[in-house]
């Protein structure tokens, strides 16, 4: 199958009218994004914000209109009001510190709506403040300790610029699937119980993302919307490093139960992750506690401990800022090789110490999902890994 082209997108979109003045989105300057991956394509229209929630009939006239050029298998069609008609092009952007509600105040994503999820109990964001300190892999185990204990648990892989779930997860090569139950939703690749949705799965491994901030986003939100998730009790999202625009935008956005921040023990580390927290905290999102990843080395041929990093500097941060400390979890090879081949040591392991370690943080952080939304419903039956102690 030929792959499309720019000429053919641009071409499909002109039939696209906006209903306001009858000039078709292409005339208007209104697309802003088109990414065409092979038979990928997404494309980005720059909406008013203040029209942004009655557009939506607009945005599916746009993606039907991708959708039916041919070689398009797959067309995602995203609004931003990243440029607003009418504001001036020489005007400088609100930063995302500007952008962000005061205390007191809950983010409500300027005139958009926020994100609607019926059949996600609870949300749950996996952050810190920068990169480097095992924050997905963090994910991935916590999410499987959850599965372990009966919970009906889906991932989001949120780092658009860098999504490393399918490696992860042993899914370099799975593609979501249309739903026949739902139109215009996916079925998501599935792997260890539960369903993983990134959009490494529409890319090729090796292929840089260069949108954007408000085109990330979008995609992002077209992830999380369009995704059949089935009933879940806890969705985990595995967040970019930082605090920039896509942070903020989750939290506005999307009704996130509560937040874990990874930090390793060094003080660089811990001054990002203070940062972090302090960002979902002033967007009023509950913080859940403070993870300490490569705590420490222990030798598994004389038991020696080594901290290599440290030891012990999340425990006293989370004291100075008041939230929970939620556990420590070593620096180990098999942990690393286990992300790396697609084999997580929760999983490949259930019953190893860090197992374990997982585990316990994983007990702390259903207990704190059910105190902000109410207990869920007994499981049916066990986890995928009942031999796993949480104690």
């Amino acid at each position: 199958m030929t792959s499309p082209n720019r000429e053919q997108i641009i071409a499909a979109l002109d039939s696209v009218i906006d209903p306001v003045d009858g000039k078709s989105i292409t005339a208007k300057d209104m697309v802003q994004g088109i990414d065409i991956n092979n038979e990928a394509v997404n494309v980005m229209i720059a909406v008013d914000p203040s029209r942004g929630p009655a557009l939506e009939d607009l945005r599916q006239a746009a993606e039907k209109a991708v959708a039916s050029v041919n070689g398009v298998t797959t067309a995602r069609v995203a609004l931003t009001a990243e440029r607003p008609q009418g504001a001036s092009q020489s005007a400088p952007q609100q930063s995302a510190a500007a952008r962000a509600p005061q205390p007191g105040q809950r983010p409500q994503g300027g005139a958009q709506k926020p994100l609607e999820l019926p059949t996600v109990r609870s949300i749950v964001t996996v952050a810190s403040g920068k990169g480097g300190v095992g924050k997905s892999t963090t994910s991935v185990n916590l999410t499987l300790s959850l599965v372990a204990k009966g919970l009906k648990v889906g991932l989001l892989d949120a780092d658009i610029y860098g999504p490393s779930l399918p490696r992860m997860m042993g899914l370099r090569d799975a593609k979501p699937t249309p739903s026949s139950e739902h139109q215009g939703k996916m079925i998501p690749p599935s792997a260890f119980g539960m369903r993983i949705m990134s959009i490494g799965f529409m890319i090729d491994e090796d292929q840089p993302v260069i949108w954007r901030g408000p085109m990330a986003m979008g995609a992002l939100e077209q992830l999380l919307r369009d995704t059949d998730w089935g009933d879940l009790d806890v969705l985990v999202v595995d967040m970019p490093p930082g605090t920039g625009d896509i942070q903020l935008s989750m939290a506005q956005r999307v009704p996130v139960t509560g937040a874990v921040i990874v930090s390793t023990p060094q003080d660089i580390a811990l001054l990002d992750a203070r940062k972090g927290l302090n960002m979902f905290r002033k967007v009023n999102v509950p913080v859940f506690g403070l993870i300490e990843n490569m705590s420490y080395y222990k030798c598994p041929e004389c038991g020696h401990v080594d901290h290599v990093f440290d030891h012990g500097g999340a425990r006293k941060a989370a004291d100075e800022l008041g939230v929970p400390f939620l556990g420590e979890i070593p620096l180990d090879l098999k942990i690393r090789l286990g992300a790396d081949e697609g084999k997580p040591i929760v999983q490949s392991e259930p019953d190893g110490a860090h197992a374990k370690a997982y585990g316990a943080i994983a007990e702390k952080i259903a207990a704190a999902i059910d105190e902000q939304v109410g207990p869920a419903e007994a499981p049916k039956k066990k986890g995928l890994f009942p031999k796993i102690s949480f104690k």
